[in-house]
């Protein structure tokens, strides 16, 4: 009898979870989209705009994600500041992956400009990330963190805390700008069936971020997730997995080809 494809529920934020479904279908996985996180815009657009305007007044910018990417490089203003960033500026862009530094050369950023962790590197996290960009970064340098707010906060945004720890130890001095906002999507009754059913029939929950785990666990306060089974993307969201009651929890590196060979090969 023919080997049934392997299951697996993509939690990323659109459009990146249809993307991912998409890839990962044509590799013969059975893989459907459940975002666990919505993405909106910033809380506060004339912080933001002044920031792009201001981006030539920093020697690096670190954009969190692919969503930090397209938000603050989204607009006609950022593009013609990529442009003049070409032509003067001389500010390197950072990503923590080569997700987010694929999303920046789509929206124009030139791949000379980008900063990203070794292709070899275990994780694609911030601390890969310093090991790549750390000995760049001398006393007096300015540097831009674009980063995401949870829905409801008091809009600061949060997280990178220990990469700017580091910049700020190596002579540096770091600013933040809230680029988007995240929160947890609204469910229809079939997404919220479809959840239920995954956690118990075997199909492997890919998990990108704890937040998005918060969310389900919120949306299913009285669920059990003794029988489901998690992939994860970085040891912390391993770790708030196990914590939240999955009876398996895998890790892999948070790359599109690395998620897919751990779904193939996952027992």
């Amino acid at each position: 009898m023919p080997t049934a494809a392997p299951r697996a529920l993509i939690t990323r934020p659109e459009p990146e979870a249809s993307q991912w479904v998409q890839a990962l279908q044509a590799r013969g996985i059975a893989a459907t989209a459940l975002p666990l996180i919505c993405i909106a815009g910033a809380p506060d657009a004339q912080a933001l705009a002044h920031a792009r305007q201001s981006l030539g007044n920093y020697d690096a910018m670190m954009v969190v994600s692919g969503s930090a990417a397209r938000h603050f490089f989204d607009s006609n203003v950022a593009l013609a500041l990529i442009q003049q960033t070409n032509a003067a500026i001389k500010t390197r862009v950072w990503a923590p992956g080569p997700g987010t530094a694929a999303m920046l050369q789509a929206l124009g950023v030139p791949t000379r400009r980008i900063d990203q962790p070794a292709a070899d590197a275990g994780q694609f996290d911030s601390e890969s990330l310093w090991r790549s960009v750390g000995a760049s970064v001398q006393p007096g340098h300015r540097v831009l963190i674009v980063r995401g707010s949870e829905a409801g906060s008091d809009g600061a945004g949060s997280g990178r805390d220990w990469l700017s720890s580091q910049i700020r130890a190596a002579g540096g001095s770091v600013d933040f700008v809230v680029a988007y906002t995240r929160a947890a999507p609204p469910w229809s009754p079939e997404q919220r069936a479809l959840a239920q059913v995954a956690a118990t029939d075997g199909t492997l929950w890919v998990l990108s971020s704890a937040q998005a785990l918060g969310h389900l666990c919120a949306a299913l306060p009285d669920q059990s997730w003794a029988g489901a089974r998690a992939l994860t993307t970085h040891p912390r969201i391993a770790q708030a997995a196990l914590a939240a009651g999955f009876g398996q929890v895998l890790e892999c590196r948070p790359a599109l080809a690395d998620v897919a060979a751990s779904i193939e090969s996952a027992p």
